[in-house]
């Protein structure tokens, strides 16, 4: 028990001599396999696993700067009685390529159907998976800046708890250095996926991932993946990738 205390009482120093936001910003580049989420996160320097405590599930990852920022930001939520628990972190292209062609194939349904009998049209299907899925090498998830928290229902964020929580990272994230990747569709935002009050992005980070991302990722970059011949037709980069909420767009 006295173990236990000790540990608890190091994080939370550790923590507490952390900045709520990264002000000054770093040259953050990085190769372009890295921005498709071509490497193991395991096994990369800058990723640290997510203690169970913050996490949903074991085996979760993040880069060690967001994952403070993130540890401070359930501090300050705990404060408030909001209690943050992250859902899904960092996602390998592989990792993202098992979910796509889960979809892709029909082994995992969506919405209730099975896309490749459903929507056969190869480009109509990706459409459909892209409400809510990237394709594997344009997810935000690769950076290990990307968070989706405690539900990934919207009904769940718009009553009680949920809403409570969500009322609170509108307020409070930004301060932590996180933004909601994935608003409603406006004039800002025309296009790409739907909104996703789960998603929360880390950007002294990310915005800097974002904008290497324009200028080196190119469309004949994505294959290796079941429906890959579709990404230039539904214009994966611009109408996806780069299609955020312009906040997340800011350096803080």
């Amino acid at each position: 028990m006295k173990s236990f205390i000790k540990k608890i009482i190091v994080v939370f120093l550790f923590i507490a001599t952390v900045p709520n936001t990264v002000s000054v910003y770093a040259d953050t580049t990085v190769l372009k396999s890295f921005l498709m989420g071509k490497f193991t996160p395991q096994k990369h320097p800058n990723f640290v696993r997510i203690n169970s405590q913050y996490a949903s599930r074991k085996g979760m990852y993040l880069q060690r700067e967001a994952y403070i920022a993130y540890m401070k930001m359930y501090q300050a939520a705990r404060k408030d009685g909001v209690y943050l628990k992250i859902r899904s972190a960092t996602r390998s292209f592989e990792h993202q390529k098992r979910i796509w062609e889960a979809k892709w194939t029909g082994r995992r349904k969506v919405s209730g159907m099975n896309l490749s009998k459903k929507i056969p049209n190869s480009l109509n299907r990706a459409r459909k998976i892209l409400h809510y899925s990237a394709m594997p090498g344009s997810s935000r998830h690769h950076w290990g800046t990307e968070v989706d928290l405690n539900s990934f229902s919207h009904s769940w964020f718009s009553y009680g708890k949920g809403r409570r929580l969500y009322e609170w990272l509108q307020k409070n994230a930004k301060k932590h250095g996180f933004c909601q990747a994935y608003t409603k569709k406006n004039q800002h935002r025309l296009t790409g996926y739907e909104e996703e009050k789960w998603h929360w992005s880390y950007m002294p980070l990310s915005s800097s991932y974002t904008k290497q991302s324009k200028e080196e990722i190119i469309l004949n970059d994505f294959s290796g993946f079941k429906g890959s011949s579709v990404a230039k037709k539904v214009d994966i980069i611009n109408s996806y990738m780069l299609s955020i909420n312009p906040e997340c767009d800011q350096r803080i």
